[in-house]
């Protein structure tokens, strides 16, 4: 019997001793910043001249590491390494693949805040949202080492009196895994362990804005135990080696998370049947989302103005799940609107450099997003009512105030593009049915939540607001391993259910055996 787990708990920052602890794990990182790291390619340290540097979002004049940059001549190295471990690794013992993945969970929890403290520096993350991530990775680990247990016998199917029949599971092959940079732990090391634990090898292209994490990761990995050239660590760019894997003729699989052009280019060039490729390629992608709350007439208003706040304005609303829109119920809509900026202007006091427990909110990730965020606000403005916010700074690092806007038509702009920023906009709805058409009226359906209190209208969404992650009386984002199986649908990704009871079967394919007797 496999013992079922309960995710990995969260820091209570109010307590001296465990913000004593974090201070000294930032001071721990901050002598680290600034060192060269290396591929690796089954096993072996390769440094290059070319390198990606990797900033503190926070302080863009901090460089949290030198991180040397695959080629193709590299990628194609990792692949033969990779291709070449498969023939032995997929024969491993599934036990000793997840008691790797448990010896890595124990590994991250003892120093659970100094991976913290790297995101603190790499991402800009505030304390409790690094917390989360940390324990986000610990979860993965744990939940899929336990689930591959399950799986490692297979399913039971009919034999009888003249035949014996199996029916397994067996790994696929070559993966290629293209990590983001918002979730630069959690994600990253949930993609690599859940194609690795089930057999396959890997090629770790993590997100360039946040490589260093990835390679303390592949150290964790190394430190339990993971024979060299089951995952090869090859950071580089998209267009070069992204490109050049995606196509690649002995690649199996892909699974990626980052952004919608992103994902549908992908999607597009693995369904092309390459010179020597024997298969139809596996895509696995999760794209982002235009996620809405839809607040109630029979609500409570302070519970969904806090939650809208949270939903929002966690790490920046540089979530894929994070609130984007409210559509409330016209009787109810001023009193809403007024009590989420009013905890917005307070939350915005906190907006910093996150190196206390008491910064709420930190940077974006880097010029790039400052600048779009930045064009959406402008577009914002002329679409509908500035409540609070707008406005940004990157003189030092890339901060922008939590920003409300109210009144905006649903197909305005910021009504419908992903903006990936602080960033949320109020429409208003004359009924409840209204509210769902106005929700369901955007090209993505990841995350969404209904505030209220009739019972008859949560029923109603549940069968008709159509997102993979819906939640009542709660804010959409925080998605918890096994507790709420995350991925959605139209195009935010192929709703393959992260942390979920069926995902690793995106890396497995099953086989029928029958013996005559």
């Amino acid at each position: 019997m496999v013992v079922p787990y309960t995710h990995e708990p969260f820091t209570d920052f109010s307590k001296d001793e465990n913000r004593k602890e974090f201070e000294e794990a930032l001071k721990k990182v901050e002598a680290e910043l600034g060192q060269d790291y290396p591929l690796i390619i089954g096993g072996e340290r390769i440094y290059t001249d070319d390198k990606i540097v990797s900033i503190n979002p926070a302080k863009k004049d901090e460089v949290v590491g030198n991180v040397s940059k695959a080629n193709q001549e590299l990628a194609e190295k990792a692949m033969k390494v990779a291709d070449e471990t498969f023939k032995w690794w997929r024969k491993s013992k599934p036990e000793f693949r997840a008691d790797l993945l448990f010896r890595a969970a124990a590994i991250v929890r003892r120093r659970k805040h100094e991976f913290s403290a790297w995101l603190v520096k790499e991402a800009g993350k505030p304390w409790k949202e690094a917390d989360a991530d940390t324990a986000e990775a610990i979860d993965f680990f744990e939940y899929y080492g336990r689930q591959m247990l399950r799986l490692k016998d297979g399913a039971p199917i009919n034999s009888r009196p003249i035949e014996n029949n199996r029916y397994n599971y067996i790994p696929l092959g070559v993966g290629v895994v293209i990590s983001p940079w918002n979730f630069l732990f959690a994600i990253m090391a949930g993609t690599t362990v859940s194609a690795m634990v089930t057999g396959n090898t890997v090629l770790l292209k993590p997100a360039s804005a946040t490589p260093v994490i990835a390679y303390k990761f592949m150290e964790v990995l190394e430190e339990a135990g993971l024979p060299a050239g089951v995952i090869n660590y090859i950071p580089g760019s998209g267009k070069e080696v992204g490109d050049y894997l995606v196509d690649h003729p002995r690649t199996r699989f892909i699974s990626f998370t980052g952004s919608r052009d992103v994902g549908t280019r992908i999607f597009e060039r693995a369904a092309k049947v390459n010179e020597g490729q024997l298969w139809l390629k596996r895509v696995v992608a999760e794209m982002g989302g235009k996620d809405t709350m839809i607040v109630d007439s029979e609500s409570d208003l302070e519970l969904a103005a806090e939650s809208i706040v949270g939903a929002a304005f966690g790490f920046s609303g540089q979530k894929c799940s994070a609130c984007s829109r409210v559509v409330a119920h016209e009787e109810i809509y001023d009193d809403l609107l007024k009590r989420v900026v009013e905890i917005t202007e307070e939350k915005a006091k906190a907006v910093a450099e996150p190196n206390s427990a008491n910064t709420y909110m930190g940077p974006v990730i880097d010029q790039a997003a400052y600048n779009k965020i930045m064009g959406h606000i402008e577009d914002g403005k002329k679409e509908g009512r500035l409540m609070t916010g707008g406005e940004g700074d990157d003189s030092v690092g890339y901060f922008i105030k939590p920003t409300v806007f109210a009144d905006l038509d649903p197909n305005a702009s910021i009504m419908q593009e992903e903006i990936f920023g602080p960033v949320v906009a109020f429409t208003k709805a004359k009924n409840f049915t209204e509210a769902i058409e106005i929700a369901n009226n955007t090209d993505y359906g990841l995350t969404g939540a209904v505030i209220t209190n009739n019972r008859e209208h949560i029923e109603q969404a549940r069968e008709d607001f159509h997102v993979g992650n819906l939640y009542f009386n709660r804010g959409c984002t925080a998605a918890i391993v096994g507790y709420h199986p995350f991925g959605g649908f139209n195009m935010s990704g192929t709703d393959s259910k992260a942390g979920g009871p069926d995902y690793l079967m995106n890396f497995l394919q099953a086989k029928t055996t029958s013996e005559m007797l």
